[in-house]
């Protein structure tokens, strides 16, 4: 059976019953909460809280290396994350769905590679190919369980990984869309290029839960922003659950 990671932030995948919970512990310390195995249509499906559960971490504070090493050791080869992100043009408003194909980086001080604790003499450092950080087939596939769910997804688009936990200034945000980003959300890195680094399909659904500042009528409400969180997780649910059965 297809063995399908799920990384989302807490809450988004309660509606998942599970059978199994993994405590895991790796190298890299422990992942963010155990992860809950279920069947999900034709797929076993890993799911873990990358905020940990209760909510607890903040961006820069996930251990992104123990959740794909966890979600590694477990058999899974592809990961569909789930991202809240602001997003940059007005075409795209809270309640949109989109599905990145690029990413830029503006993180710091998160660890970021799985190269930096092997045995130099047994696995010589690697430079991975990250020219597309986002799997093709895994994206297609997620497009297509759009289109049959009758949901609109945007193809394509540049995720911009900012260190949070704050939002961004309006200034930053103009720099990012001078930079060629679509959509800015805090946790798209490491998780792509760590899973890159472990052969594993990934991609990523994005839910805009608001308008980035200045691009905005009116400064940036916490309490909306999670009200539309909440009102748009249930598209996300019907996503996964026609992706599962395709």
């Amino acid at each position: 059976m297809r063995k399908l990671g799920l990384i989302a932030g807490t809450g988004f995948a309660d509606w998942l019953e599970g059978y199994q919970q993994h405590q895991l512990s790796t190298v890299y310390g422990s992942p963010s909460a155990p992860i809950t195995e279920v069947r999900l249509g034709n797929c076993q499906v890993f799911y873990l809280p990358r905020h940990g559960n209760p909510h607890q971490l903040a961006p820069h504070a996930v251990n992104y290396r123990a959740n794909i090493e966890a979600l590694h050791s477990l058999g899974v080869g592809e990961i569909i994350a789930v991202n809240v992100v602001g997003s940059i043009r007005p075409e795209w408003p809270s309640g949109s769905l989109i599905v990145p194909d690029q990413i830029i980086d503006y993180t710091w001080g998160r660890a970021h590679t799985f190269f930096d604790l092997i045995d130099r003499a047994e696995q010589p450092n690697e430079h991975i190919d990250f020219t597309h950080p986002y799997t093709g087939v895994l994206r297609q596939a997620l497009l297509r369980a759009g289109e049959v769910s009758g949901l609109k997804l945007s193809d394509g688009g540049c995720y911009a990984a900012t260190q949070g936990p704050r939002l961004e200034t309006a200034a930053e945000v103009q720099r990012i869309k001078r930079d060629g980003g679509d959509v800015i959300g805090m946790t798209g890195m490491p998780e792509a290029s760590l899973a890159r680094e472990k052969n594993m399909a990934f991609a990523s659904v994005c839910l805009v839960s608001n308008l980035a500042a200045g691009i905005a009528d009116s400064e940036l409400s916490i309490t909306e922003i999670m009200d539309n969180v909440k009102a748009g997780s249930q598209q996300v649910q019907s996503l996964l659950q026609r992706f599962a059965e395709q």
